[in-house]
């Protein structure tokens, strides 16, 4: 583009820049020229086989994630100690949610959009508006590809962590029972009866006491002095 000079045009002068053509076309150019609209042509469905690849990997993952799980370990939340069992339930349920919208996501850059995309015809529809519209989805389906494989990842950590928490966190404790007896008090998880004989675990161990000598028995959350006689 160069500036030319002041021209007259019938009554008015005019002033500006005025366009010229380029220098013509080599054989370079033209090769860059095809070479850009070949990786333009390209782009969308590599980036679909590179959603593929990723939600077939991630699929794998997930398999053995499930088989990780099934190892034998506590399976009931419920008998998590507070607030282990809510912590639990609460990362149970986001890594579901970060799955699920993980999966769509995935889904999205690997097939695009459930709709259907009008066909472009006509003598003003060039070869370059095919692949600018091609470009364009090309974007968004990485955009979702990267929020999908996040997501997948996130709910995996997730799933991992409370697994993990629901085999090592504390048990809930078991409600306990108060013996009162003309000797003393016991305080213990109830375990068993043997022949009118009641069995308490305290923290010394096992306690007897003959329940016909029990003159009160009274549930508790917490022992106050668990194992101890109290004379």
């Amino acid at each position: 583009m160069t500036t030319g000079p002041r021209t007259t045009t019938g009554l008015r002068t005019t002033t500006g820049p005025r366009i010229t053509p380029g220098r013509p076309a080599v054989a370079a150019d033209r090769a860059a020229a095809r070479r850009m609209r070949q990786a333009l042509a390209e782009e969308l469905p590599r980036v679909r086989e590179a959603a593929l690849a990723w939600r077939n990997g991630l699929a794998g993952l997930f398999l053995g994630l499930l088989g990780f799980g099934l190892v034998k370990g506590r399976t009931d939340v419920g008998e998590l100690a507070a607030p282990y069992d809510v912590l639990v339930g609460g990362m149970l349920l986001l890594s579901l949610v970060c799955g699920a919208v993980g999966a769509l996501y995935l889904l999205r850059a690997a097939h695009g959009r459930p709709a259907a995309t009008a066909a472009a015809s006509g003598p003003r529809v060039s070869a370059a508006a095919l692949y600018a519209g091609d470009h364009v989805e090309a974007g968004r389906a990485l955009r979702a590809m990267l929020r999908g494989v996040v997501l997948t990842l996130a709910c995996g950590a997730l799933l991992v962590t409370g697994v993990a928490l629901t085999w090592y966190g504390p048990d809930k404790e078991e409600p306990r029972l108060l013996v009162r007896t003309p000797a003393g008090t016991e305080c213990g998880e109830p375990l068993r009866t043997e022949r009118g004989v009641l069995v308490l675990r305290t923290d010394t161990g096992e306690a007897r006491v003959p329940l016909a000598d029990a003159t009160a028995l009274l549930p508790v959350g917490t022992c106050p002095g668990a194992g101890s006689r109290n004379g």
